[in-house]
């Protein structure tokens, strides 16, 4: 299912757990843009209202803002890490570990993020722009989730392959 969503999305065949990481990466920083972009105009939208009138629902949408902007930031970061860890080439070592935690941190963070948006707006009597938020901001999070999946993926054969040379004498 995740190599036949992301295929729709790759300009090239995905080889490997390896691209196949990139491009989820990738589609998981589309989708937090497009998030943020249709929360900075909801904002503005609530603005134009009056904030008085809306001052609950502004708060919760700026602080979804704040948190779906930290995930783009934190994916962005997590992209040219993998970069790095792409240019070491094969050797496994302390700094391809390193690569590798930092890439773990930054997505595991930006899931942390967008799903503390969905949990901003609890139950199930909403708005429809408060449920079109909360769905987008969902789809961010299921997105991230798939793409940490599959670096976990993709970064398993340096751990197995760390575990093998610490088990040798």
């Amino acid at each position: 299912l995740c190599i036949r969503c992301l295929a729709q999305y790759a300009k090239s065949t995905i080889n490997g757990p390896q691209h196949l990481a990139q491009y989820a990466l990738s589609v998981s920083l589309s989708r937090a843009l497009h998030t943020r972009e249709y929360l900075l105009k909801v904002v503005k939208e609530i603005k134009a209202k009056g904030v008085k009138n809306n001052k609950r629902e502004y708060l919760i949408v700026q602080d979804c803002v704040n948190q779906i902007t930290d995930s783009v930031e934190q994916l962005s970061q997590a992209i040219k890490e993998l970069r790095r860890l792409n240019q070491r080439g094969s050797t496994i070592n302390d700094d391809m570990l390193w690569h590798i935690s930092n890439v773990e941190t930054w997505v595991s963070t930006a899931l942390t993020d967008a799903s503390s948006c969905v949990y901003s707006f609890p139950g199930h009597r909403m708005s429809k722009r408060a449920a079109s938020i909360k769905v987008k901001a969902m789809n961010v999070a299921e997105v991230t989730s798939n793409a940490l999946a599959l670096f976990h993926r993709y970064a398993s054969k340096y751990r197995q392959a760390e575990a093998r040379t610490i088990k040798k004498p």
